[in-house]
């Protein structure tokens, strides 16, 4: 499949579900098992490469006019796994998002105010259709939510520095139940220790997210497109899943000392990531 661009897309982070085939109802489980079989399969670079090339024309086209049949895909132990790209359905969710991460002139110049009316009444349509549809995929610019964290630990993380001709690599992947494991406990913590706020509202987003999914799917987290700002030995040093479990395993025993350490270790180290975009 061609390529848009040569050009490396940068400073994107993923949380992505791969569920097995068997979660797929017919006729969709059949295109996945032959698309599994391609060697030619997108990266997710492709993917945004496409998306900036959509927002070149006059106007631009926020979200593509038909759904993608791409998807990412894993073979663990000779179990097909499939994490559907879904890019029509995460255009129209980022739109909303959108309104808050750019100032209005700003936006209004990206994205003209009626394309997004008709964007937006495109998805509520769509939406009547199609109630229960949700994104195998979720994104962050410039960060790695902290919340994502929690759903992994760092016996999990593998780290690959690359080398001249491929970027560096930084990911962790676990199994569902390990991961909605993983959340009952930080809720659990985090409700019996500090107040109501946007650390427990995220576990608690996060969690319910997953609760959609089969039982059997992997849970990704894959710093993407950030390994190409971060210097090496930045993301060789970057443990930020073993901070978080280590904060939340202070909470439980209500070590507040430890807790807010770990919790300082990883606010400094992604306030520091995200300085960089201010800089740029």
């Amino acid at each position: 499949m061609p390529k848009v661009s040569s050009v490396i897309v940068p400073y994107t982070t993923y949380l992505r579900v791969y569920e097995p085939l068997a979660a797929f109802p017919e006729p969709e489980r059949g295109h996945w098992a032959r698309y599994a079989r391609r060697s030619d399969r997108p990266s997710y670079q492709d993917e945004l490469r496409r998306s900036l090339a959509d927002l070149l024309p006059t106007p631009p086209i926020p979200v593509p006019v038909h759904e993608s049949a791409d998807a990412f895909v894993l073979d663990v132990d000779g179990v097909v796994c499939v994490c559907p790209w879904r890019t029509r359905l995460r255009g129209w969710q980022a739109l909303d998002e959108l309104t808050e991460e750019l100032p209005p002139p700003v936006l209004d110049a990206v994205l003209p105010p009626v394309v997004r009316r008709q964007a937006a009444q495109d998805y509520e349509r769509w939406l009547a259709r199609n109630p229960d549809a949700r994104p195998w995929i979720r994104t962050a610019a410039w960060q790695v939510p902290l919340n994502w964290f929690v759903l992994v630990g760092d016996e999990e993380r593998r780290f690959d520095k690359g080398s001249a001709e491929t970027p560096p690599t930084l990911r962790y992947r676990t199994p569902m139940v390990q991961a909605r494991r993983r959340v009952a406990r930080a809720l659990r913590a985090l409700k019996e220790s500090v107040d109501e706020g946007p650390l427990i509202d995220g576990v608690i987003d996060v969690g319910r997210w997953l609760e959609e999914f089969h039982p059997r799917s992997l849970v990704e987290l894959d710093y993407g497109g950030l390994v190409h700002v971060l210097p090496v030995g930045e993301l060789e040093d970057d443990h930020s899943a073993a901070d978080v479990a280590e904060g939340i395993e202070a909470l439980r025993h209500g070590d507040g000392v430890t807790a807010g350490e770990a919790y300082g270790r990883v606010v400094e180290r992604w306030r520091s990531v995200r300085d960089r975009r201010s800089a740029n």
